[in-house]
């Protein structure tokens, strides 16, 4: 169980983390959203210990980051922006000293390294130089080393950074399995990692907490909620004929797409698809949409126009 309560940082006069709240369980897998500047990194890295409050407390797992900062540390995995390692070593002899520096001897250590090997896929790089290996292959050392002691809280800062979408896919599939008996917090400038990965999501812009609930809640707030896409397999001229529905707020045309927005977010998907029936549109394709993560992430956070921290 994480607690953070009240926290605020300031660096001089500016304040990078304004009077944060919020709770993380186990089982959950929080996506921590905001643009550049909102103070993400910032909130993680007093997470970890790195940096300390200017206010407010953080209660790990009930114990208290600055009654006990050493003990907090030792049950954490961070996967920090840029995955940094020693370069010169190879990606088996870093595990072994990360294993080390874990505590981990004798067979558990062995098996230990043996499984994130495994669970990350890095046996076709283990003697190569962690300096020579492509951006992909570092960060999943990154992740190799976060969860090589299997901390119970995984703080991750863009986990899937460099991957290919196979890549992609296999590293939230096995966060997704970590996270069954762990908490997880995933700093993330992918929106669709919210959905593909996480059980909540949660956004703060320029310091402040103005999002927390789950991907589904966050995408009833689009205006694109229930929204419905034809896409036509020729032009067609009457679209405003749409607009005539009651159920019906506003049409986006494009060349051979058409949007239909729904008032209030109810669900339009039948009376437009009877609609286009009736007026006898070649579509290949009609669907409603759940919501656009892009569209509201931009709608809550356009008022921040700061820079990273």
């Amino acid at each position: 169980m994480i607690e953070i309560k009240n926290i605020t940082k300031r660096f001089g006069d500016f304040v990078a983390v304004n009077d944060l709240s919020f709770d993380v369980k186990p089982g959950e897998v929080v996506g921590f959203l905001g643009p550049n500047g909102a103070g993400k990194s910032t909130t993680m890295k007093m997470l970890t210990g790195f940096l300390q409050a200017s206010s407010g407390s953080i209660t790990i797992n009930g114990i208290n980051i600055e009654d006990d900062p050493l003990s907090i540390k030792q049950g954490l995995g961070y996967l920090p922006e840029g995955a940094p390692a020693y370069g010169d070593m190879t990606v088996l002899q870093f595990l072994s000293f990360i294993a080390d520096v874990r505590g981990l001897t004798g067979r558990k250590k062995q098996a230990r390294v043996a499984r994130v090997i495994k669970d990350v896929e890095l046996a076709s790089v283990l003697d190569r130089n962690i300096e020579n290996l492509s951006k992909g292959f570092k960060r999943r050392v990154g992740l190799a080393q976060a969860i090589i002691h299997d901390p119970k809280v995984l703080i991750l800062d863009e986990p899937t950074d460099g991957l290919d979408p196979n890549q992609k896919y296999h590293v939230r599939e096995l966060i997704k399995n970590l996270a069954k008996d762990k908490i997880v917090i995933i700093s993330t400038h992918i929106l669709e990692e919210v959905t593909a990965v996480c059980n909540r999501a949660l956004i703060i812009a320029e310091g402040v907490k103005i999002f927390d609930g789950t991907p589904e809640e966050l995408q009833a707030k689009s205006s694109f909620h229930h929204a419905v896409t034809i896409e036509l397999s020729a032009e067609v001229e009457n679209t405003n004929a749409l607009t005539s529905l009651p159920e019906v707020a506003f049409v986006l045309t494009e060349k051979n797409k058409v949007t239909v927005l729904p008032s209030e977010g109810q669900s339009i998907f039948t009376a437009v698809y009877d609609k286009v029936r009736e007026l006898d549109w070649p579509f290949y394709s009609i669907y409603s949409e759940k919501g656009r993560l892009d569209d509201i992430f931009r709608e809550l956070t356009t008022s921040s126009n700061s820079t990273d921290l």
